[in-house]
């Protein structure tokens, strides 16, 4: 096999990669505790860089995964004050809870895509963690998000089954 045969699987599985992860962080969304729920997804995210390196082949680091991940996450304009509300509103009994409930794993799984999606350019285009730069990779998560929560869920589909 080729390289050039090798490269459309290697995003299909990266694809299929970052789906799973977000069907965890979505479930990880759904812890009633207030933070907690954040704390889980972050660890969800994390492992999701972690198996994405592991299918290129690159090395992984916890520390720069979990800087780079708060990098391009907290620069996030409304999505970085969206994500602790919604876990604190899980704090008032009934409404908040249900409200979190409704909010939170979709938050979750939102950025858990958009998050993959921006490794995966990155490791497509010969990157790895070491030469990772949040700034220029924002604009790129941010348009992933965008098309997520802009209920463009095909958009985002089509091209996760294209690279299928």
């Amino acid at each position: 096999m080729d390289a050039a045969e090798q490269k459309p699987s290697l995003e299909s599985e990266a694809s299929r990669i970052v789906n799973s992860y977000m069907g965890w962080s979505a479930g990880a969304g759904l812890i009633p505790l207030p933070g907690v729920d954040l704390a889980a997804i972050s660890g969800v995210q994390l492992k999701m860089v972690h198996s994405l390196s592991k299918l290129y082949g690159l090395p992984f680091s916890r520390d720069a995964a979990k800087s780079l991940i708060g990098a391009l996450v907290g620069g996030g304009g409304a999505v970085v004050l969206s994500a602790p509300m919604g876990s604190l509103i899980k704090g008032v009994p009934v409404v908040g809870q249900i409200a979190g409930a409704l909010t939170q794993p979709a938050l979750a799984a939102a950025t858990t895509y958009a998050l993959g999606k921006v490794f995966i350019q990155h490791f497509e285009t010969g990157g790895n963690l070491l030469n990772f730069n949040a700034n220029d990779l924002r604009a790129y998560y941010g348009e992933q998000l965008a098309a997520v929560r802009e209920a463009k869920p095909a958009t985002a589909r089509a091209s996760a089954a294209k690279a299928d």
